[in-house]
């Protein structure tokens, strides 16, 4: 069927919108008509270079729309269906079968560079000729999108798919980060570097747990000031002091948790060297491929660890509707973080993503 897709042509290049033709759903896919879909830094990672999905293509995987056809196979959803569209995975390697689909063994060709089907397929053509899509298995910045069975989850047909979008990544990975994988005891330090999206759905994800203090850093002031807003208890600017030396005055004796959202190696290091004995580090930020980080491992004999995540190592068909659930309970407001904008309108929401004028955009479709 013939729908219209944002296409980046070239390294550095626009979001183009073009008529394009989607390939009909095969076994395991699904037809979804597009609702709303988030823009996530890491589409915009892609049209920059800084990512290797091939270029002309198309991204988006923060989507969120209604089923209008499925494949023979299909039994998670049917047609009618409202869905949320995140992560896919292969179903079947160790870690599939273990239960954590973030860490599948393909994750890498599967969500990021592979622009195809598993098989080498196409599932998009422009003016005839294949382009690359099947971006986390899904490519929702367009108006339909062809999307894997296990990259959807269902939802009510009265859940607000505008605002629940992002769940499908970065909302996810932030609070999954906390609730799954670090889950804080009561009267701990939780302490996030870099309060972007993810950082700020952090931010959320602490203030559902026991910590006593929860802390953001990070050099933009609007930022911390709702970092404030979603539960964090204190800030530091760190354009204007010393971080490391911030946290010995308000932690001592080290922090518990900290989460690294930057990718900066820097920062990373700073995350490390405020750990308390047996403290826990996770890794989320994604420096550039090759990034070293210096260690003393003297300091790490202590029982800190260092760990990365993906994904918040979410199990999205039982984690994803945890989520919706607080959001309804109030408990989870992303609607402080998203600004939403015309499908027509997307370039103007990649620069107010790009700029940090908005932190999370969400681009809708009429």
């Amino acid at each position: 069927m013939k729908t219209i897709a944002a296409v980046v042509h070239e390294t550095g290049g626009p979001f183009v919108l073009e008529e394009v033709t989607l390939d009909e759903p095969r076994a395991d896919e699904v037809l979804v008509r597009m609702v709303a879909t988030g823009l996530c830094h890491t589409d915009l990672s892609v049209r920059a270079g800084y990512i290797p999905f091939p270029l002309p293509g198309v991204m988006g995987h923060e989507g969120a729309g209604i089923v209008e056809a499925v494949g023979s196979a299909v039994k998670r959803v049917a047609p009618g269906d409202h869905v949320l569209a995140t992560f896919t995975s292969c179903g079947h390697c160790a870690h599939c079968a273990g239960g954590e689909p973030a860490y599948c063994h393909t994750f890498i060709p599967s969500n990021l560079i592979g622009g195809t089907r598993s098989d080498g397929s196409y599932t998009i053509h422009l003016d005839g000729a294949p382009i690359n899509a099947h971006f986390f298995g899904q490519s929702t910045l367009a108006r339909h999108a062809l999307i894997d069975e296990r990259s959807l989850v269902k939802v009510a047909d009265d859940a607000p798919l505008e605002t629940l979008a992002p769940l499908g990544c970065g909302i996810q990975t932030g609070v999954g980060t906390v609730l799954n994988v670090l889950r804080p005891e009561p009267g701990s330090t939780v302490v996030v570097f870099g309060v972007g999206g993810v950082g700020l759905a952090a931010i959320m994800g602490a203030a559902l747990t026991g910590a006593s203090k929860i802390v953001a850093v990070d050099v933009v002031p609007s930022r911390l000031e709702l970092a404030l807003e979603l539960g964090a208890t204190h800030v530091i600017d760190a354009g204007s002091v010393d971080v490391v030396g911030a946290l010995a005055e308000l932690c001592p004796g080290g922090v518990q948790y900290t989460i690294e959202c930057t990718g900066v190696i820097d920062v990373v290091s700073q995350a490390v060297q405020v750990l308390a004995p047996l403290g826990t580090c996770a890794l989320i930020g994604a420096p550039p491929a090759g990034s070293v980080l210096p260690i003393d491992v003297q300091f790490m004999l202590d029982g800190r660890r260092l760990v990365g995540i993906t994904e918040g190592s979410s199990r999205p068909e039982s984690f994803i509707p945890t989520l919706v659930d607080l959001y309804q309970q109030g408990r989870l407001p992303l609607d402080k973080l998203i600004r939403h904008y015309p499908f027509e309108d997307i370039e103007r929401a990649a620069a107010d993503a790009s700029s940090g004028a908005t932190i999370k955009p969400v681009l809708v479709f009429d």
